[in-house]
């Protein structure tokens, strides 16, 4: 039990919020707001004026109301004090909240104080010129498989539900899990990031919890402690320059990945000159989409799956005229359902009982039907186009889905006179060739490259002398029997 205090039992007493520095640039002051005799709510109500924290800034806004600095110069003192430990101890930036009650201090929270990205930048070289953090050294704890380009900070959330309740309050989490599955999905969209046990590289013996800050590099694949200021990436400056001049020289297209709106979006203002990639599968994870998908997953015979198909159409075809409408005219690649079906089925019991009471169905039969999905080796099992031959009805509602789509958003979408092409998978193409599970590989293929056995790792930056030899057979072959013939490739090579 925690003892309330009060900040308005008389001209004593007052309640303030506070940066240990400006959050709008990063200089190194005390900012913030205070009013006496009122409590915390106040503050933010607008219902009477804030004074300032310090004189000086009062003086900057010509304000006559007193500062805490001049009103209760011995609070402030305390106050300035409690700000330097904070910084010492977090080795960042604080947000905090105080009360005073009949002149006595108490601080009742503290907490990583948001900021813009120029502030960011500032507070980062100003403390490190301090001495509060090192500017040589990050805090790496662990080191995974690069996923992506991009970095993300946020505080650790270990369920996906508190992530997305965190996530829709504002807060900055990033979803921590031995392994992600279709249930995940709505934190997934929440998270800032996601970081998995599967494919680490390196552990270190840092233990994390719950609610600790936590930052991602995605292209070194480091996971470093506390929070680094990141840059949102922006096509301008000098960046956006030379981006423009490579626009004007280059012969290669480029094309985005994308299944979302706000993805496909995103891709156009980034200049991508269409969809090189959507994958449909990653429209059936979320709400509704998922149950219908187990439904056709589940089904006994070809009537329940082309029953449970029919629900999933409707949802494949608004998805795909949305993308279409947004891409305006611009060429979309839409493939076909590839992962093999037990990634939509989870696997802990009491994620199959839950599956079980969503479908009524009895749990053993979900149980036994997860059995019988099991592979030794899903990426060379049972998926992409071989479903397509074992169960042809999830191609028809989906190449139905495609054309319907693209007859409803009108000249923004309309079928390509010729379709023939090939792309490129680089990632599976490079697991088949190579032997090797991408997701696992990570553990061992460093080692590789300390010993010299292979250059880099054939993940990260394409096998030109294997993986490229393949690609260059197929093209030579490819465009022989048919003159111009468009190639692509897709996947996370550098």
């Amino acid at each position: 039990v925690q003892a309330m205090v009060f900040g308005n039992m008389g001209n004593d007493c007052a309640t303030g919020v506070a940066f240990t520095r400006n959050p709008a640039n990063g200089v190194n002051e005390f900012y913030g707001e205070f009013l006496i005799n009122a409590q915390g709510e106040d503050v933010v109500a607008g219902i009477r004026t804030p004074q300032e924290l310090t004189r000086a800034a009062r003086l900057l806004h010509a304000s006559d109301l007193l500062s805490l600095e001049e009103a209760m110069p011995e609070i402030f003192k305390e106050l300035s004090q409690v700000r330097q430990r904070l910084e010492e101890h977090y080795k960042d930036m604080q947000d905090i909240e105080f009360t005073i009650q009949q002149g006595k201090l108490y601080m009742l929270q503290t907490r990583t104080g948001k900021r813009t990205a120029p502030a960011a930048l500032r507070v980062a070289v100003e403390m490190a010129k301090e001495g509060l953090i090192s500017k040589s050294k990050k805090n790496v704890i662990a080191k995974g498989l690069p996923a992506s380009p991009g970095a993300a900070s946020g505080r650790v959330v270990f369920d996906a539900d508190e992530a997305e309740r965190l996530g829709l309050e504002g807060e900055s989490v990033l979803l921590v899990r031995i392994e992600t599955s279709p249930e995940d999905i709505h934190g997934i969209h929440a998270a800032k990031g996601i970081l998995t046990t599967r494919g680490g590289m390196y552990v270190g013996e840092t233990t994390v919890k719950a609610g600790e800050m936590l930052t991602i590099d995605g292209g070194a694949g480091e996971v470093i402690l506390g929070e680094v200021p990141t840059v949102p990436p922006q096509m301008s400056g000098d960046f956006g320059t030379i981006m423009s001049w490579a626009d004007e020289l280059r012969r290669l297209g480029v094309r985005a990945n994308a299944e979302t709106p706000q993805d496909a979006r995103a891709a156009r203002e980034f200049g991508a000159e269409g969809i090189g990639l959507a994958r449909t599968e990653h429209m059936f994870f979320q709400g509704d989409r998922i149950v219908a998908m187990r439904e056709m997953i589940l089904a006994l015979d070809e009537a329940g799956r082309r029953e449970a198909c029919a629900k999933l159409l409707e949802m494949q075809r608004s998805d795909l005229i949305e993308l279409f409408t947004i891409m305006d005219g611009r060429p979309v690649t839409v493939r076909l359902l590839d992962p093999p079906l037990h990634e939509f089925i989870p696997h802990t019991e009491q994620e199959l009982a839950s599956v079980a009471a969503a479908a009524k169905l009895p749990l053993e039969r979900v149980r036994r039907r997860a059995a019988e999905l099991a592979e030794a080796n899903p990426m060379l099992g049972h998926r992409g186009c071989r479903l397509a031959v074992t169960y042809p009805e999830i191609c028809e509602m989906q190449a139905r889905a495609v054309f319907e789509a693209a007859a409803e958003a009108g000249e923004a979408g309309q079928i390509a006179s010729t379709t023939e092409f090939f792309s490129f998978g680089t990632n599976d193409l490079t697991q088949t060739t190579w032997g090797l599970s991408r997701d696992d590989a990570g553990g061992f293929l460093p080692e590789y490259k300390t010993k010299g056995l292979v250059e880099s790792d054939p993940f990260v930056s394409l096998d030109q002398d294997g993986v490229g030899e393949l690609i260059r057979i197929a093209a030579e072959r490819g465009r022989a029997a048919r003159p111009g013939l468009k190639l692509g490739i897709c996947g996370e090579h550098g």
